[in-house]
């Protein structure tokens, strides 16, 4: 079938689309529980078929699709790129793949949805990026998988500071650490070599927390300086040691072209963190705070006289799991707490209404770009000693 034939599903057609995922261990895993639950939650959303499950171990896939609820498994992802019945593509695959599966997969027609980091570098993403303009242009959808935007209490903080509620933002503190690389006999992995992964902590960790920056301030990152450190230059391998050619933690400072300056500060070797992505802003008007090991509160200071409001004036610990805050009116009645795999539920549905009303998802590769230019603006200013860097953008995304 060539290109011109082939037919994504898209409004209105009443079908469910064929989903693949390429990826079957953490990321995949994630996704394929959200692929199964989707419908239930949000069944005004177009529907999906779980086709097919990817990876290059026949057995292990095999096994992970019996486990998952796919219909089948194979491991030669282009493949898949030949069937009609699968009309989306997800990619849970290692970064250095990223960009030739993405960019073959818009050729073929086939909507994506990609794990952050976009790719390994602002050359890929770039490639990546035009390949998903040219296929919206055909009515092919692209998005990247930045599922923190859909936290209740981080959607709720966009929405109140895009209502002003804590006035013009001057300060932001975010951290992403966490504690697996604490152990210096930790063993080696594909996040550990820079062929595979791109970076360390930088494109595992700052990608998620530079996306916030934008999400939740509407803003860009204009220049950036930054520190890198790399703890633990040697892990055990499967042939004895091996080189860690990554950076365990990163720090940074960065400006914003609303004037705001936000501190970042990412690890995989903060002992006792687990998965603490810690966020804080501060407004002329209040402040708001958050914290992804207790991830329904979001914490409000506001100085503003709110009666009755939700939220009240002074210091409030909100509870988001009111119908009224974003994505729970799907899920359960009030004070019963979602958990971090909702958040790919979520990002499930809204790519599916994106397709559905045949309109551009958000976050799209143009956000995944605009991240990967600030990634690389902090690398760029370690190698020089902690020099500013100016950031290129294009415009982001609504």
């Amino acid at each position: 079938m060539t290109e011109s034939t082939r037919h994504p599903a898209g409004p209105n057609t009443g079908e469910p689309l064929g989903v693949a995922v390429v990826g079957y261990s953490f990321m995949g895993k994630a996704h394929s529980n959200a692929w199964r639950n989707v419908g239930a939650f949000y069944p005004d959303v177009p529907g999906v078929d779980r086709r097919v499950l990817v990876g290059r171990d026949p057995d292990g896939v095999a096994a992970a699709a019996r486990q998952f609820g796919w219909a089948e498994s194979a491991t030669d992802w282009r493949s898949v790129l030949d069937r009609d019945a699968v009309q989306l593509v997800d990619i849970c695959a290692p970064g250095h793949l990223h960009a030739e599966i993405a960019i073959a997969a818009l050729a073929a027609g086939k909507h994506v949805l990609v794990e952050k980091p976009l790719a390994n570098d602002v050359a890929q993403a770039e490639q990546m990026e035009r390949a998903a303009a040219e296929a919206r242009e055909r009515g092919v959808h692209s998005m990247v998988g930045f599922n923190y935007r859909r936290v209740p209490a981080l959607a709720l903080a966009r929405r109140l500071v895009a209502e002003g509620r804590i006035g013009t933002v001057r300060q932001a503190r975010v951290s992403y650490l966490q504690d697996w690389l604490t152990d210096d006999d930790a063993p080696m992995t594909w996040r550990l070599r820079q062929e595979t992964a791109g970076s360390g902590a930088i494109g595992d960790l700052a990608s998620h927390a530079v996306d916030q920056l934008g999400f939740l301030l509407g803003q860009e990152v204009t220049s950036v300086s930054g520190t890198l450190r790399t703890f633990v230059g040697e892990r055990p391998g499967e042939k004895g040691p091996e080189q860690v050619t990554v950076e365990d933690a990163a720090w940074a400072t960065l400006h914003t072209s609303g004037g705001a300056v936000a501190s970042l500060e990412v690890s995989r070797v903060a002992a006792g963190r687990k998965n603490a992505l810690q966020i804080e802003l501060y407004g002329s008007q209040g402040s708001l705070a958050f914290d992804l090991e207790s991830l329904n509160t979001l914490r409000v200071y506001d100085t503003a006289d709110r009666s009755g409001t939700s939220i009240t004036a002074g210091p409030a610990a909100v509870l988001t799991t009111e119908a009224e805050h974003p994505y729970v009116e799907a899920w359960w009645p009030p004070g019963h707490v979602l958990g971090w795999d909702h958040t790919f539920t979520n990002q499930a549905a809204d790519l599916l209404a994106a397709i559905g009303s045949d309109t551009a998802p958000v976050p799209g590769f143009s956000d995944g770009l605009a991240v990967q230019r600030v990634l690389a603006g902090i690398q760029e200013s370690a190698a020089t000693g902690g020099a500013e860097v100016k950031i290129q953008h294009s415009p982001p995304s609504a």
